[in-house]
């Protein structure tokens, strides 16, 4: 199991991805499965993973290699015209992946399914958000959906609902996700740290600030102690039932 968020604000995009992967409580391994592909000045294309390691790490795989020669490979997410077009081309390969692996790709419940949250900007176009399906298909993230959660996302999700504001800046963004990964952390084992975070400022096409915060993080720390300090505190405030 994993966990990852895109959010879509009014200044750009924040990203954050857990990197646990486990076979079981005795086998776990740490795999990024942030993605990120650059042509300054031209576009920024971001990309998460969750599902199927073999799965997500062989779409990445393809899309890597086929950017590597743009010239000589075909089709490549560094030629795409818009990030909808990206967001096909990444839909295929990860629909084709899985066909490959499982004769009933297209089931729902297919031991090889991933899901992928891409993201990013492309020239003049505007800035996108897409969760693309095991199936092929994918939605883009809007007023009424402005971020997506790929994984164990019950967890964190009701701090996204609660605090999310499209206004919200870059800081409070990142707190808002430190807050629901904590909270996915503490509920589940199959998720954990380290935690990977790339912000990407609208219109700027080049990437922002990326980072990767360890298990002894000072800051992670705070902001973990401090949300359980701040639950009692708020608990305790609210009037006991009258019985």
């Amino acid at each position: 199991m994993t966990y990852c968020v895109g959010l879509k604000l009014d200044r750009g995009l924040v990203l954050m991805s857990d990197t646990r992967t486990n076979a079981g409580v005795d086998n776990i391994s740490t795999f990024r499965k942030m993605h990120c592909w650059e042509v300054p000045g031209e576009r920024v294309i971001m990309m998460m993973t969750a599902g199927n390691l073999a799965t997500t790490q062989a779409v990445v795989s393809l899309l890597e290699e086929r950017a590597k020669a743009p010239e000589d490979r075909a089709p490549s997410i560094l030629r795409a015209p818009s990030m909808f077009q990206v967001a096909r081309l990444v839909a295929q390969t990860l629909r084709e992946t899985i066909s490959v692996h499982d004769s009933g790709g297209q089931e729902a419940d297919s031991a090889f399914n991933a899901t992928i949250i891409l993201a990013g900007q492309i020239a003049d176009g505007a800035m996108r958000l897409f969760l693309v399906y095991p199936e092929g298909n994918f939605i883009e993230a809007s007023e009424d959906t402005p971020y997506f959660q790929i994984g164990e996302t019950k967890y964190g999700r009701p701090i996204l609902v609660r605090a999310y504001e499209p206004g919200m800046s870059f800081e409070a963004a990142v707190k808002l996700l430190m807050v629901s990964f904590d909270s996915t952390i503490k509920a589940n084992l199959s998720v954990g740290l380290p935690l990977d975070l790339q912000i990407y400022e609208e219109g700027s096409l080049a990437l922002g600030h990326r980072q990767r915060f360890e298990p002894r993080d000072p800051y992670y720390r705070t902001i973990s102690d401090g949300w359980g300090e701040a639950l009692k505190m708020a608990f305790d405030s609210l009037p006991d039932p009258a019985l």
